[in-house]
């Protein structure tokens, strides 16, 4: 094998590694070195800044900031377009789409993941890839439909984030707490009777749980009034499906506390 074969088939190697890190789509157009921006960083935040705003303090002014934001918005649309222009989380500027919802806003269960991954950042909707497929046969199994035309067996679907986070991480709790009163007040306007929430993060953002979804699962909670069942996310079953029979159980006591 010659030197250009030998190269060839280590910058292959190479390539492959990063999509299996997670590295799948490139979002500049030209190559960054990462070492030379690196190297450089240190030069750069020794330059003396005017007044500059301790972390916590600016982090309290963008959530009291969504606060007063979401609390102002009348309606799904006006929370839509609030969201659309709300500029205090960084995650907005490396999506390609907003993702909102999806299905029927009078549906009486309200279903909240965790945040948008790459086939739903592609087409600005919730659970559209492979875990939402698995939710739409989760919930068809209990007699819902995203795509139901009577509320009373349809769901409505939206995420804590509504933008992916990179590489299809968790959420950080700084990222959830910025956009938390948006999905409180999404929640207000849509008036679900249930809401089903999925995965640790989902859960822990709405019940103010500390701990994850293995111990909230399995029995009910409330939101302000509003029954809330936390369980699995789909993805957490494409991974293990020695879950789904956990899954169906939590299904089972939805439905039934539904009266179906």
């Amino acid at each position: 094998m010659d030197a250009d074969s030998v190269s060839f088939a280590a910058d292959l190697a190479a390539l492959a590694w990063q999509v299996e890190l997670g590295a799948d789509e490139a979002i500049a157009e030209e190559p960054v070195d990462r070492f030379e921006v690196r190297a450089a960083a240190p030069a750069a935040r020794a330059a003396p800044a005017a007044q500059p705003v301790a972390p916590a303090v600016r982090t309290a002014v963008v959530e009291r900031g969504s606060v007063e934001i979401a609390a102002g918005c009348g309606d799904l649309a006006s929370l839509r377009a609030a969201i659309g222009a709300f500029e205090g989380c960084s995650l907005k500027q490396g999506a390609r789409n907003l993702v909102f919802a999806d299905g029927d806003p009078r549906a009486r269960v309200m279903v909240i993941g965790e945040a948008p991954g790459r086939e739903e950042d592609r087409e600005g909707l919730p659970f559209v890839g492979r875990s939402g497929q698995l939710l739409d046969r989760m919930l068809a199994a209990i007699g819902l439909s995203r795509r139901a035309e009577d509320p009373r067996a349809g769901a409505y679907i939206t995420n804590v984030l509504p933008w992916r986070p990179p590489q299809n991480r968790d959420p950080s709790g700084d990222e959830a707490a910025k956009m938390l009163p948006f999905l409180f007040r999404h929640i207000e306007l849509a008036r679900p009777e249930f809401l089903l929430l999925l995965g640790s993060p989902a859960a822990r953002a709405v019940l103010s749980a500390e701990f994850g979804v293995t111990r909230l699962r399995g029995k009910w909670h409330e939101w302000r009034g509003v029954p809330a069942i936390a369980t699995f996310h789909p993805a957490a079953l494409l991974r293990d499906p020695g879950k789904k029979r956990e899954v169906w159980a939590d299904l089972v006591m939805l439905k039934a506390r539904m009266g179906g």
